[in-house]
């Protein structure tokens, strides 16, 4: 049954072009239809540029404030999230994270959502571009949110690089920001694009187009890494929820999902992109598919291996993955 069921899972994974050939990804989980405009939430005052730690509000964390009325943070989560941004007054959210945002939720309570992600060794010219007229622009309708998935590093190495490009701050001040999101020292491709922003004038923000995706759609090797971090994810919440579908996710069934890890593991370690790297690069894949693969065993097997056990096997698989990524990122 395991293996039927990997089979078509594959298969439709390939169907649809969302695998083959970088991190958390869309889970396939219903997003809500927009919804008649609810009542206005009581205000809820900005974050500060002078906060020297983050801030935690319902439904989103890790927020920090890299201008006036310009804020990076984490993933909103459910309706207490979106619900505190619209009390914030955010008018435009940007998602620097490669899962898919959840544009319903935004738009049923006023907020537009601008999706272009970006890695965590860093991003080019062209993107920065885009991010830098994105906020400007939106920035004249009011507060922005820019985030990531945990909305320490990728979201904040944005929102340095921006407030540098239109001379909210210099790049020392940027990049102080992001030490107080609490940005790792280890990602120098991100403080590398904070550190070296300079002044960029209007007229090459006004080339740049202007017609910015609520989602953007990746593909390849992105994609197939986008979703690994997405089963990675749902694995821990299966985890806290002492090995069960957890209550709030009713979708999530722990062995399919470990499943998921281990197919999605074993079509990297096959793609191109794979065979272009070190020998190394190959083996650590194979190793995570491995250690993802005894981990859907063990949890099909049901009541019978120690919950020890399996939170143990997803430490190792999680490990490993870490250890690929730190290595390979830049």
């Amino acid at each position: 049954m395991i293996a039927v069921r990997r089979w078509a899972l594959t298969f439709a994974l390939l169907s649809t072009g969302a695998l083959i050939g970088s991190c958390a990804a869309p889970s396939g989980r219903a997003q809500p239809e927009a919804s008649a405009a609810e009542a206005a939430p009581e205000p809820i005052p900005l974050p500060s540029p002078a906060d020297e730690k983050p801030r935690g509000y319902a439904g989103i964390h890790n927020v920090v404030a890299y201008a006036d009325g310009f804020v990076s943070g984490g993933a909103p989560e459910g309706d207490a999230g979106f619900g505190t941004l619209a009390a914030m007054g955010v008018k435009t959210i940007i998602s620097v994270d490669g899962a898919e945002p959840e544009v319903a939720r935004a738009a049923a309570r006023g907020m537009r959502y601008i999706h272009l992600p970006i890695g965590y060794n860093g991003f080019d010219e062209q993107r920065k571009l885009q991010l830098v007229r994105a906020v400007r622009d939106a920035r004249n309708a009011g507060p922005v949110y820019i985030h990531c998935h945990h909305g320490k590093h990728r979201s904040a190495a944005a929102a340095a690089t921006i407030a540098v490009c239109l001379g909210w701050s210099d790049a020392e001040q940027g990049v102080a920001r992001m030490r107080v999101s609490g940005t790792a020292e280890n990602y120098k491709g991100l403080y590398a694009c904070a550190g070296g922003a300079r002044l960029v004038a209007a007229t090459d923000i006004d080339r740049v187009a202007a017609d910015f995706p609520s989602v953007w759609k990746p593909d390849g090797f992105v994609q197939s890494m986008i979703e690994i971090d997405a089963a990675l994810d749902n694995l821990k919440a299966i985890e806290k929820a002492a090995w069960q579908t957890p209550a709030e996710h009713p979708d999530l069934v722990p062995a399919a999902e470990a499943g998921r890890l281990a197919d999605l593991l074993r079509l990297v370690e096959a793609s191109e992109y794979s065979q272009r790297k070190p020998a190394e690069f190959a083996a650590a894949v194979h190793n995570s598919q491995q250690q993802a693969d005894e981990l859907e065993r063990m949890l099909a097997d049901g009541q019978t291996t120690p919950k020890s056990e399996l939170s143990a096997r997803l430490k190792l698989v999680a490990a490993t993955c870490r250890d690929c990524h730190g290595r390979y990122r830049d």
